[in-house]
């Protein structure tokens, strides 16, 4: 059984989580500049068996895209570009930075390692691929 690979991707940041084998719980992995982001990628689905990519993608409360969008997209191109076999998922990231911020607060992180973006990122990646998870178990 293959894992579920997201991404929470940003102009500066990319944030990655994933799924155990039998695709029950999405934990945060990393988060890493974007220009190292591809080859993160690349290098994790060598590794590991990676049967489907899910990208957090922005849009408004109004379904409309934001300013965000043309560049996820941009990045959606390279992805399947450089995965041709692995099924690629748009999932709805809207307030996963919010959620993310009310994750941390209750997890106990000290306000010092919640002013740490890159630890946004990764839980934002792991929210993002818990609801592509439960949207998949509701089906």
């Amino acid at each position: 059984m293959g894992r579920v690979f997201a991404i929470d991707y940003g102009k500066k940041r990319v944030g990655f989580a994933v799924t155990d084998p039998l695709k029950i719980i999405a934990s945060p992995l990393e988060t890493v500049l974007e220009h190292q982001a591809l080859n993160y990628i690349k290098n994790y689905v060598e590794s590991k068996d990676v049967e489907t990519l899910v990208i957090g993608y922005p849009l408004k409360e109004n379904g409309e895209p934001t300013d965000a969008t043309p560049l996820v997209e941009v990045f959606i191109r390279r992805l399947e570009k450089a995965f041709p076999a692995i099924p690629l998922v748009k999932e709805d990231e809207s307030y996963t930075s919010k959620r993310a911020m009310e994750v941390m607060i209750a997890s106990g992180i000290k306000k010092k390692e919640r002013r740490i973006k890159s630890n946004m990122d990764k839980i934002s990646a792991s929210l993002i691929l818990q609801s592509y998870l439960d949207s998949i178990t509701s089906e």
